[in-house]
């Protein structure tokens, strides 16, 4: 059994029978976390590598779905990492989780080159974090680009992934040509994308891209995911994601 600190609280995943220990008073995974898991893959005895996994979220719901044989999260924050690393243990997930603390940035000097078969990642959305009451704030590193930006997170996967390993990300459309872009010029070749819409008739609110190291340029774009069919009801496809 594990034990809960002032303020926490055990979710359940709805796979496997799996929980996770989160704060709302820091942060709690969102719909980004979990479409990312349900848009990535992994291979049968391969090396997953999530990059900033705040509680661990990615890779549990990994876990649960693939049959990679070890799945590492890196996370720079103390707190995070240590309720990851609680959840890992309340699922019994240690020989295939891990968690490491630590800075993104380093994730070349943290792990060997071109050791993985899937890299991961929810990075922080929102540039900078100029104006914010609280730029140290746990939801404020999580949300901006405050300890690591776009191109922090592109060049560590590329680092990171084998030849012709796969890379996801979960990202918002309004830095698509800049995501294009960087991935492009780390040599991990866009190669799936798919925008997420909150209604059929709204904007687009998430892209999911998936690109290959050293991959050849050729983009397929999936037929749009949309989140709501009604107000508080979801799309079958969404469902299925979350597993009900």
């Amino acid at each position: 059994m594990v034990d809960l600190k002032e303020g926490e609280r055990l979710d359940d995943l709805q796979r496997n029978g799996y929980k996770i220990i989160q704060s709302p008073e820091k942060f709690c995974f969102g719909m980004d976390a979990v479409l990312l898991s349900g848009f990535a893959s992994a291979p049968e005895g391969g090396r997953v590598l999530d990059l900033g996994t705040g509680t661990g979220i990615i890779p549990i719901l990994m876990a649960a779905k693939t049959d990679a044989k070890e799945l590492i999260g890196l996370e720079i924050q103390e707190e995070s990492a240590d309720m990851a690393q609680r959840s890992v243990i309340y699922n019994d997930l240690q020989d295939r989780v891990r968690i490491v603390q630590g800075d993104i940035k380093e994730a070349g000097q943290l792990f060997d080159a071109a050791s993985f078969d899937v890299v991961t990642s929810n990075p922080p959305y929102m540039i900078g974090g100029h104006g914010l009451k609280n730029p140290e704030g746990p939801k404020a590193i999580a949300r901006h680009e405050v300890l690591c930006d776009l191109e922090d997170v592109i060049r560590a996967a590329a680092r990171c992934l084998k030849s012709g390993g796969k890379f996801y990300m979960v990202h918002r459309p309004f830095r698509l040509a800049e995501i294009m872009v960087l991935m492009h010029e780390y040599k991990v070749e866009p190669k799936r994308m798919q925008l997420v819409y909150p209604y059929a008739d709204k904007e687009p609110n998430m892209v999911l891209i998936e690109g290959a190291r050293g991959g050849r340029s050729r983009l397929t774009v999936e037929k749009p995911l949309i989140i709501y069919e009604a107000p508080g009801k979801y799309t079958p496809e969404i469902y299925d994601i979350y597993g009900y």
